[in-house]
């Protein structure tokens, strides 16, 4: 009996140690192919575009009508 019990422990400590093994190399080779990925593979940031016409008090690029439509939509569900 105490045979088969040291053999049921080394048979979990070394299945154990290959899971634990595969679950390193596996984190290395991600990390590895995510790098690899990005050097070929730039992103490249979206330009984003200012329209100097805007004035500074309409910045958000919603219109004074669209701007009064909903004020007033809000305003008429908060009287309801």
């Amino acid at each position: 009996m105490n045979g088969l019990l040291e053999d049921g422990f080394g048979l979990m400590v070394l299945g154990m140690g290959f899971v634990f093994l595969f679950l390193v190399v596996l984190i290395f080779a991600t990390g590895y192919m995510s790098r690899l990925l990005n050097h070929f593979f730039p992103e490249v940031a979206p330009v984003v575009k200012v329209s100097p016409s805007l004035s500074s008090s309409n910045r958000s690029g919603v219109d004074a009508q669209l701007a009064a439509v909903i004020t007033a939509a809000v305003h008429q569900h908060r009287n309801k």
